[in-house]
């Protein structure tokens, strides 16, 4: 057995505003979908109180209503940063336009699935895997943007219900916009469960602070190492 001397470099990779996005965005996300399971899937609360004093669905879907906000709110803050954050933050991060970044992936598929040892260089920000991944997660944001503000806007005057309001008639009905709104629910649950999963294994994999990055800012980039 060889003895393992390697040198590491402190990066600052996420900045307070990415930072931000990502607790909020789970914040939000959180809520939304047990305050969504909850309206889709109604339950009876009895009270011995009279109905006018009974309102607790109605807080249900105010809750709903000011997560989803917030959530739009963060998103487009997201978005700008996109365009004028630190190189880890960019747009450019996200999409796989190299060969290098389709290696990359490869290389990280095999490591979450078949569990091989890491090889070659993985980048200290967003694994290409990773990155591709979160960028398709943000149309599905852009769904649950358009359909739930389709469903919204029957309910209020302001700009919203005229400016979603074609989502209803492209999609069929009120019913295919509400029943495909609440499909995506599970989406959001089983992307969750695999995200935390592999933010733990990659952390233990690469030993770069990756669980921690996202409270500090910090990862640690490794410099060399010698052959084991």
């Amino acid at each position: 057995m060889h003895a393992t001397n390697a040198t590491y470099k402190r990066v600052y990779v996420w900045e307070l505003p990415v930072r931000a996005f990502h607790w909020i965005n789970g914040l939000t996300v959180t809520a939304l979908a047990i305050t969504g399971y909850i309206i889709g899937n109604p339950i009876h609360v009895g009270f011995a109180q009279e109905a006018s004093f009974q309102y607790w669905f109605g807080t249900v879907r105010f809750i709903h209503f000011l997560a989803a906000w917030i959530f739009l709110i963060n998103f487009l803050a997201r978005i700008y940063w996109g365009f004028v954050g630190n190189i880890y933050a960019s747009w450019k991060q996200f999409i796989p336009t190299s060969g290098d970044a389709l290696k990359e992936i490869i290389e990280v598929l095999k490591v979450d699935i078949f569990q091989t040892r890491l090889k070659g260089h993985i980048h200290v920000g967003h694994n290409r895997l990773a990155g591709t991944i979160y960028f398709g997660t943000f149309f599905v944001f852009l769904f649950q943007v358009a359909t739930g503000f389709a469903l919204y806007g029957p309910m209020s005057s302001s700009f919203v219900g005229k400016a979603f309001a074609w989502v209803v008639p492209l999609m069929g009905s009120d019913q295919a916009v509400r029943q495909w709104h609440h499909a995506m629910l599970w989406f959001y649950i089983v992307f969750t469960l695999i995200h935390v999963y592999l933010v733990f294994y990659h952390d233990y994999i690469e030993g770069r602070g990756t669980t921690s990055s996202m409270v500090g800012g910090w990862k640690f980039e490794k410099e060399k190492r010698d052959p084991s």
